[in-house]
């Protein structure tokens, strides 16, 4: 299943504003773009048009993803729901580990554990591990594990929807020891180490331009 970013960003809005705000839900145009759009609990934070979130819920639905819920009883506008659940065979628990990946990025058990405490409860990191690796043994995983990041003693889980947002974080990465990185670069890691090497292009450009004056050139 290959979705597009809007497509992913789409989705994980629905299933979180189904756990966290269900007398809101299913959700209208509006409310959608103002989901996908929000600040809090985004990485990385985007600005979507109404045009562009309604052809991505639309492709969602051709893929049998999502659902147009047209007005009834004293609704006036055309509201929009995933269909996640369903098509996948996924519980409340697995919903919310995978609307965190959407729309967060790549995360640590721990992190997950903490940005899903509105969505579901986990008793215990263990629960959390355990439901990422039964999404990730399925005949087609949705989930995947990833390196370790810098700094960081847990490794990290990705979606497998489609392509994963760099996140902001992942920008401006430190530099390890001796120009060596952490492992290959995964989804994420291959923007950092390109940030990383032409943060060290501008470095080693300074060092010339002082050494240049130095030398009064």
């Amino acid at each position: 299943m290959e979705l597009s970013l809007e497509e992913v960003r789409v989705l994980g809005c629905l299933v979180e504003k189904e756990l966290t705000t269900p007398q809101q839900y299913p959700l209208t145009l509006n409310a959608l773009v103002a989901g996908c759009n929000q600040s809090s609990n985004r990485d990385p934070v985007v600005s979507y048009d109404e045009s562009g979130v309604e052809q991505a819920v639309t492709r969602a639905k051709e893929r049998r993803l999502a659902r147009f819920v047209h007005p009834s009883h004293g609704r006036s506008a055309l509201r929009y729901r995933h269909e996640l659940a369903e098509e996948l065979a996924l519980d409340r628990r697995q919903l919310a580990l995978l609307a965190a990946l959407m729309l967060r990025g790549p995360q640590t058990p721990g992190e997950l554990r903490a940005r899903t405490e509105r969505m579901a409860e986990f008793d215990g990191l263990g629960e959390v591990e355990a439901e990422l690796a039964a999404l990730a043994r399925r005949e087609e995983p949705l989930v995947v594990r990833l390196g370790r990041a810098p700094g960081q003693k847990e490794e990290r889980f990705a979606h497998c929807f489609g392509p994963v947002p760099v996140p902001s974080a992942a920008l401006a990465p430190p530099r390890a020891t001796g120009g060596q990185t952490t492992g290959p670069p995964g989804p994420v890691g291959l923007a950092a180490e390109v940030s990383r090497l032409r943060q060290e292009l501008d470095d080693l450009r300074r060092d010339l331009d002082d050494l240049r004056r130095q030398l009064g050139a």
